[in-house]
């Protein structure tokens, strides 16, 4: 088993070098990179993994809609922040708080969801893999950008 484990870290390292090579990155390098990364974390067992992803890969799709709509719905709005007027910076923050709030209630809804299907203790693992995954990302990248 242990085997099985170091062959994923180095193919999942390899994989990496290659991915981290490239100026654009590419979404489902990302994502792949992340499922391998999140797998070989959590170590779960064959059942669990059946119900765990189907629900990861729902709720993550709708966060990635969060994204979308922050970046259209607000953000874009607020490229040139000397022109928006007082009013309408005040009707875009009552539009984030909303979708904050939205965020807030998927990711309550999520973690509701994985109590059915991993421990609390593996979910907790998930929450500390996804940031420790992030962290390895935008290091690469820093890492990256700063030898070119």
């Amino acid at each position: 088993m242990n085997t099985n484990k170091n062959i994923l870290v180095i193919a999942l390292l390899l994989f990496a070098t290659v991915f981290y090579g490239q100026r654009k990155p590419d979404k489902e390098k990302i994502k792949a990179l992340k499922v391998a990364f999140i797998t070989e974390r959590l170590n779960l067992s064959s059942n669990e993994a059946q119900n765990f992803w189907p629900i990861y890969n729902a709720h993550e799709e709708k966060m990635e809609n969060f994204r979308r709509r922050e970046r259209t719905e607000i953000y874009s709005k607020l490229k040139d922040i000397d022109a928006v007027s007082d009013a309408d910076a005040n009707d875009l923050l009552q539009e984030y708080v909303a979708l904050e709030a939205e965020k807030s209630k998927e990711q309550q809804l999520f973690l509701e969801k994985l109590k059915t299907v991993i421990s609390a203790k593996k979910t907790f693992l998930l929450l500390k893999t996804e940031n420790g995954f992030k962290r390895r990302l935008l290091k690469q990248y820093r890492q990256n950008r700063g030898g070119r």
